[in-house]
């Protein structure tokens, strides 16, 4: 699933990305002091899916840089596995990125 070349809903999709990259590197220190995770589970989660979303969001106009936009959104959820709290966090940007994508193929079917 992705948009066409041009969509002006593409460059609003990478920013989220990058913003949820913000937030998992501010979720590590949560992690760690709210939810006694252990520091390196919690550096290692944290950056890790920083690093995806940022490779998502700098290869989003290239065809493999959906499947990764699709997989931050997934992972974003399941780091609620590590804190319980980014199940909603991780949850309001995965339905941000789906309500964006879902107006962009409107965009689409309109031109």
């Amino acid at each position: 699933m992705r948009l066409a070349d041009g969509n002006p809903m593409t460059r609003s999709l990478a920013l989220i990305l990058i913003f949820e990259a913000i937030i998992f590197i501010l979720a590590i220190a949560g992690m760690i002091q709210v939810a006694d995770v252990p520091i390196g589970l919690a550096l290692g989660a944290g950056l890790t899916a920083a690093v995806l979303a940022l490779a998502a969001g700098g290869t989003l106009r290239r065809p493999f840089g959906w499947p990764l936009a699709w997989l931050t959104q997934v992972v974003a959820v399941l780091l609620g596995l590590l804190t319980p709290w980014m199940y909603a966090v991780g949850g309001m940007f995965a339905l941000l990125y789906v309500v964006t994508f879902v107006l962009g193929k409107r965009i689409e079917s309109r031109a």
